[in-house]
């Protein structure tokens, strides 16, 4: 049974004007994306800002969300690392804290070869004994995981069941489900390519998109999930200037300024992440204001 099916939203932690984790607008936002039909929430990924995190902090952050979520939707906890030792240990807190999943990015910067990928992803879903959806982005790790590498591992170790498909290649997503006979629940890391990877047997979404327009997103995955695949790519269609406004810059810059133009106070970004140029902030209001957001 897969974690979820649909939209999860790989959500923004919202800061104080001194760079503090703001708990109290977390908690807001998290309601939020509950009553606007979220599917899952994705906590301490790139979105939430996790690689300017102490282990520490991680971990309360994935601990407050999950007690105040409170089993209302699944809890998916990014416990990612480019140090095998340090992901299995977050890996068993967040287990141990009530996580329903864990999203496990390739590790960053060592660039790892696909055997080392293998030990690395066994050995933490080996200790944690949780759900695990792989993380592949190599634009932002260097690292690329294989579909020859994703088969063994579904195929080989228990707790591998998914993959958040980010490379932005149609074809190596085609690939992987072959390799897999499907045996994989596929979710689009990027918003800009959601009902493609649907039509390939994709069950849902990670998006940063879903931060500003939960129920949207929601509904376009739904909408092709229960057969109405025209509405759901006329949904993806008319979404495509709002997700490239939300990518003008580096993720998670512009669906900050996005979140903050619309009144809910994220607050600023840490370094080396700057705020958003002035002219890519009239891009992303143009973009918002032609969507409904503004």
């Amino acid at each position: 049974m897969a974690i979820f099916k649909g939209a999860g939203v790989a959500i923004v932690t919202p800061m104080k004007n001194n760079l503090e984790v703001n708990y109290e607008k977390l908690e807001e936002i998290l309601e939020e994306q509950i009553s606007g039909q979220t599917d899952s929430i994705i906590i301490c990924g790139t979105t939430g800002e996790s690689a300017t995190m102490s282990e520490e902090e991680h971990m309360d952050v994935i601990r407050f969300t999950i007690e105040r979520v409170n089993h209302r939707v699944p809890v998916i906890a990014g416990t990612g690392s480019n140090c095998t030792a340090t992901a299995v240990q977050m890996s068993k807190e967040a287990a141990e804290a009530g996580a329903e999943g864990i999203l496990l990015v390739t590790p960053y910067y060592n660039k790892a070869t696909q055997n080392g990928l293998i030990a690395h992803y066994t050995k933490i879903t080996d200790e944690a004994k949780i759900p695990a959806i792989l993380y592949n982005v190599p634009s932002r790790t260097g690292c690329s995981l294989q579909p020859e590498t994703i088969a063994k591992l579904v195929k080989d170790t228990e707790y591998v069941v998914g993959i958040k498909e980010a490379s932005g290649d149609i074809s190596t997503v085609a690939k992987i489900m072959h390799l897999c006979d499907g045996n994989i629940d596929m979710y689009s890391g990027n918003d800009d390519q959601v009902v493609p990877l649907l039509s390939l047997g994709g069950i849902g979404v990670i998006s940063v998109l879903s931060n500003i327009a939960p129920t949207y997103v929601h509904d376009m995955v739904y909408k092709y999930l229960s057969g109405d695949t025209e509405g759901s790519c006329q949904m993806q269609l008319k979404a495509l200037p709002l997700c490239d406004a939300l990518f003008c810059e580096v993720n998670p810059i512009p669906v900050k300024a996005a979140m903050n133009l619309m009144g809910k106070g994220c607050g600023p970004l840490r370094g080396p992440l700057t705020e958003i140029e002035p002219q890519h902030e009239a891009v992303l209001k143009k973009a918002m204001q032609e969507f409904g957001l503004l």
